[in-house]
């Protein structure tokens, strides 16, 4: 079935036009902002990074792995499996990632520098925090880390993804 032309020319406008590339700027900023924000504040935590690294991840997944009880949990029990067996083993490895991760993604949005790649990135941190049962900001910045995926395109033009990206 093809897509109606209205849906077309909607999408290119939104998502291909470079008159839009301002707007895509402010999102892609403040998004970055957020993930630069919240990586900063892990590496210099030296239960993120450090001498102690791994025991603010470790109270987080304890925090999730507490979720998993009743008729309706908040984690479900094939992720509970993952925090428990794939990331508590290696808590001190994934605290590093996590905290660097959110750093990267931050300088990348507010550079333009892989645009694309770091909104997926912040996109599954966020789904994965989510799947932990944590909400806070983490729906907000799921979609706005999709609508910035959609407009890479565009979202990256004000930035170094104009000259690193070719499409």
């Amino acid at each position: 079935m093809k897509t109606p032309k209205i849906f077309e020319s909607i999408y290119q406008f939104l998502f291909s036009n470079v008159k839009f590339s301002v707007f895509w700027l402010v999102v892609r900023i403040y998004l970055g902002w957020e993930w630069l924000h919240a990586g900063y504040e892990k590496v210099i935590n030296p239960m993120w990074v450090g001498k102690t690294a791994g025991g603010a991840l470790t109270g987080f997944i304890n925090g999730a792995l507490a979720k998993t009880a009743g008729a309706h949990p908040d984690v479900s029990m094939w992720y509970a499996w993952f925090l428990k067996h794939a990331v508590l083993t290696y808590v001190v490895t994934w605290s590093n990632l996590v905290a660097y991760g959110e750093l990267l993604v931050g300088i990348g949005l507010i550079l333009g520098a892989l645009t694309f790649l770091s909104a997926f990135f912040g996109f599954f941190m966020n789904l994965n925090y989510l799947l932990a049962g944590t909400v806070s900001t983490n729906p907000v910045l799921l979609i706005l880390a999709i609508l910035i995926m959609l407009a890479h395109k565009t979202a990256g033009y004000i930035g170094l993804d104009r000259w690193l990206v070719k499409s």
